[in-house]
């Protein structure tokens, strides 16, 4: 007796279970002033204790600008110490506002100087000083102090000076 040949089997398909379907996440929008933009702005508050001559000091490890010859990066870490009059430098405007020198040309002693001057203009301080020490080039460490004193201020008549270690790599 010859043999029909079977049909083929067809395989049965089970159906595939997915995942409901949910709405994209939306994004948040974009604010008007980016939180992590560089900026040339100081923003200011009111000094809280202007009867009293107090130091607020800002350190800045990570301040980088370029060489204005070579292209090359240059690193610092700046300390500011000012005695503030009527107002105060906010925080986050002063990160913002160093970070904006990150793909400028600068010597180390301009931009010393030019950060100095911006916050004189911007607080009118009763003091300001800022040390720069940048980073070993060329086998040179260089360290950049600039001081303002508002006229006719009568505080301590020397401000000390941060004792800077001997630089080893900082």
């Amino acid at each position: 007796m010859a043999r029909t040949p079977a049909a083929p089997k067809t395989p049965v398909k089970t159906p595939v279970k997915t995942a409901p379907k949910t709405a994209a996440p939306k994004e948040r929008p974009m604010p008007v002033n980016p939180p992590s933009a560089p900026s040339k702005e100081l923003h200011v508050f009111p000094n809280p204790a202007p009867e009293r001559d107090y130091v607020i000091q800002f350190q800045i490890p990570e301040f980088t600008c370029h060489c204005p010859l070579t292209g090359q990066p240059d690193f610092a870490h700046f300390v500011i110490d000012m005695v503030a009059d009527k107002l105060c430098v906010e925080l986050k405007s002063l990160k913002m506002y160093m970070w904006s020198f990150r793909n400028e040309g600068a010597f180390h002693e301009k931009v010393t100087n030019d950060i100095l001057g911006k916050i004189v203009a911007t607080t009118n301080p009763r003091y300001a000083r800022i040390t720069a020490r940048w980073y070993v080039r060329g086998g040179i460490y260089t360290n950049v102090i600039a001081e303002h004193r508002k006229r006719g201020w009568k505080g301590d008549a020397v401000v000390p000076t941060p004792q800077l270690p001997h630089a080893t790599g900082l």
